[in-house]
């Protein structure tokens, strides 16, 4: 049997509501790891198609009725250790794109019990407090820096 790795590759979706509540959820596999939607691209896939996916694998929430928004962002950053088995021998750096979602206050959340274990809409502020990624945090405050530029 040949294993099948992961693609180092992947996309990260800060979902906010109007009002700037920010959606984070708490990984299963690690305590006390706050994170936006997150995942690696599968083989053919675009960046947009695994963000569309991945909103929809993790939150049930359907990005086909909100409008995604590709920030232009990319961050390279170092695979944790825990997480380098998912990978070919030798990969130790992962290049991640972020997109925004922008969804109505009263959006359903419905959680992928094998990936999250519950979920928290927090302000911006709070959100950067409390995810554990510091790509997460650029992306957060990309959505201020967005929103603030708007105003």
């Amino acid at each position: 049997m040949i294993k099948s790795y992961k693609i180092p590759i992947s996309v990260l979706i800060v979902i906010y509501s109007k009002d700037l509540q920010v959606l984070l959820l708490h990984r299963k596999d690690k305590k006390n790891f706050w994170q936006s939607v997150t995942g690696s691209i599968e083989p053919n896939e675009a960046p947009k198609e695994a963000a569309l996916r991945e909103v929809k694998e993790e939150t049930a929430i359907d990005c086909l009725k909100y409008p995604l928004q590709d920030w232009n962002l990319s961050n390279e950053y170092e695979i944790f250790s825990h997480w380098r088995h998912r990978y070919a021998p030798g990969v130790t750096h992962n290049i991640e794109h972020v997109f925004g979602l922008e969804v109505p206050s009263n959006t359903k959340v419905k959680l992928s019990p094998r990936e999250h274990t519950e979920y928290v809409w927090l302000d911006i502020a709070k959100a950067k407090e409390k995810v554990f990624s510091w790509t997460n945090k650029i992306a957060i405050e990309k959505l201020d820096e967005i929103k603030r530029y708007e105003r």
